[in-house]
């Protein structure tokens, strides 16, 4: 009967039992510890490491995974001795002991899902969707939200208007226009008529909230879009205590133009067979990453732009990954990753093991590449990364975030909703397009897609390089004794060199490495 947001505990004085549990969707984190001589529970892992007896022990495992993946996969954390309660989980701890179980699953894609005219599902969704909004502007304090300028935070805007609550909008925007979305934001504030602000971030921002990061969450996080989502939570808390946000629209609808690449990838591959798709991925995992180079700059010069490749040696390398072992799991895991599993066994030893990623797969048999992709991201990237981001960020500035679109009603509608009404034309969101147009300009409902992401590549060949070299040096990662500093450092130089790309994964390795300053000294 809970709707919305909540981590909880529960104590039951006549069964002498205590309930835990974590909202559907993972809005909210929920940690513990048991081998404390008690059960310890906190909304952050810091309040944990207070308690006397807390071992600050890093889990080896965790610490691989989390150079794989940019954070750190419930139901583990960066320690040994705690754990997360994942999304839809509860514990229960009673005379016999602890009990966790699921109370609360994704709805999985239907197989054979009916087929409904496309005004009608728009209905359905507009109406799901100005009620999860409505829900949400129940306060008795300033509410805002958040404007990326994109389908979903527009569809959410929109929402507000509609329901008589003139919408407070904040914007973060970047001089460089690759990443700069404060423009087509302010056009949609000004179409729905809301009171907007926005910021224009600068490297000094990013110089300032960096070494806050480590504090703000707990344990090693790599997403480098956090500086931004602090700092426009920063700006809205200026003026509004509680901000609506658009994330889930595209884990729900097809958004990521991953989704489509992975697909379309995936039936090329399977036109091959099998034993020549192996062969020709043992043959690129044996080509020198440096010949690959060589090979590749100097044609560079001569092809048009849009065949330009960043980074064309790793690339060639997840490439070889995929084709040895092939299927859609596999070509999304390249897709997401930030360091394959070969890379963090070289950087630290050990590979990162399976665990929630691979068994929504595996649940997720029979269903669509599609599907299976949505789901993977409803069960990982979407709690451990995106809202983990926004939770900590906001309430590190004071600000309470809510989420209309992740209300599970929400939820089981798109679960019902077929694959060509999410992507169609090598784009997503079809449906949550077609909603929108009722409440902007065509032109505002379709832009390209750019991500919340800083300059982060130039920041660290300019701003941030001093921190980097820092972090990164080869005599401080052989005092630590953890990452291998020839590794780290060939990465080091390549982006440095303006070679290749490697902002995401130099990132998640100052991350770590900031974090392990912070926490173990």
């Amino acid at each position: 009967r809970l709707t919305g947001m909540f981590a909880l505990a529960l104590w039951d004085t006549q069964k002498r039992t205590l309930l835990l549990a974590r909202d559907r969707l993972g809005i909210k984190p929920l940690f513990y510890a048991q081998n404390l001589g008690a059960l310890a529970f906190a909304s952050e892992l810091k309040a944990l490491m207070t308690l006397p007896g807390f071992s600050r022990q890093v889990d080896l495992q965790s610490l691989a995974k989390f150079l794989h993946w940019q954070y750190v996969p419930a139901p583990a954390t960066i320690f040994k001795d705690c754990l997360k309660l994942l999304p839809g989980e509860k514990l229960t701890l009673g005379p016999r002991g602890v009990r966790i179980s699921r109370w609360w699953e994704p709805p999985r894609g239907a197989m054979h899902q009916e087929e409904r005219g496309e005004e009608d599902l728009a209905d359905e969704l507009d109406a799901l969707v100005s009620r999860a909004v409505s829900e949400r502007l129940v306060s008795d304090v300033p509410l805002g939200a958040l404007l990326s300028g994109g389908v979903d935070s527009s569809l959410v805007a929109a929402a507000m208007q509609k329901a008589g609550q003139k919408a407070k909008t904040f914007t973060i925007g970047f001089a460089e226009q690759e990443y700069d979305e404060a423009p087509r934001a302010r056009k949609v504030a000004d179409a729905l008529g809301t009171d907007h602000t926005e910021l224009y971030v600068e490297p000094g921002h990013a110089l300032e909230v960096v070494p806050r990061l480590p504090v703000i969450y707990d344990e090693p996080f790599g997403d480098p879009s956090a500086i931004p989502t602090f700092l426009v939570s920063r700006l809205a808390r200026e003026r509004v205590t509680v901000a609506l946000s658009g994330d889930g629209g595209d884990e729900l609808f097809g958004g990521y133009v991953r989704y489509w690449a992975v697909d379309a990838a995936n039936r090329a591959l399977l036109r091959l067979p099998a034993p020549a798709r192996r062969a020709a991925g043992v043959a690129l995992s044996r080509l020198p990453p440096g010949l690959v180079d060589a090979v590749y700059r100097p044609l560079a010069r001569f092809l048009p732009q849009r065949f330009s490749v960043t980074g064309l040696p790793d690339k060639v390398d997840k490439l070889a990954t995929v084709l040895r072992k092939g299927g859609v799991e596999e070509l999304y895991r390249m897709s997401v990753c930030v360091w394959t599993a070969d890379q963090v066994r070289d950087l630290v030893g050990l590979s990162p093991e399976p665990g929630v990623y691979e068994e929504s797969f595996f649940r997720s048999r029979g269903a669509s590449a599609l599907c299976s992709m949505m789901q993977a991201d409803l069960s990982t990237y979407l709690p451990d990364d995106l809202l983990a981001k926004v939770d900590r960020a906001s309430m590190a500035s004071g600000l309470e975030v809510r989420v209309p679109l992740l209300d599970h009603r929400v939820v089981a509608f798109s679960a019902g909703v077929p694959d060509h009404f999410k992507v169609r034309g090598g784009t997503g969101k079809h449906l949550l397009k077609k909603v929108l147009a009722r409440y902007l300009p065509p032109e505002l409902c379709d832009g390209p897609k750019k991500g919340f992401e800083a300059p982060l590549a130039a920041w660290l060949r300019g701003e941030l390089k001093p921190l980097m070299l820092d972090l990164l040096s080869p005599s401080a990662l052989k005092r630590e004794g953890v990452l291998r500093p020839e590794a780290v450092g060939r990465c080091v130089d390549a982006h440095l060199s303006g070679r290749e790309d490697h902002r995401h994964r130099l990132w998640v390795l100052m991350m770590w490495e900031m974090w392990r300053r912070e926490w173990l000294g």
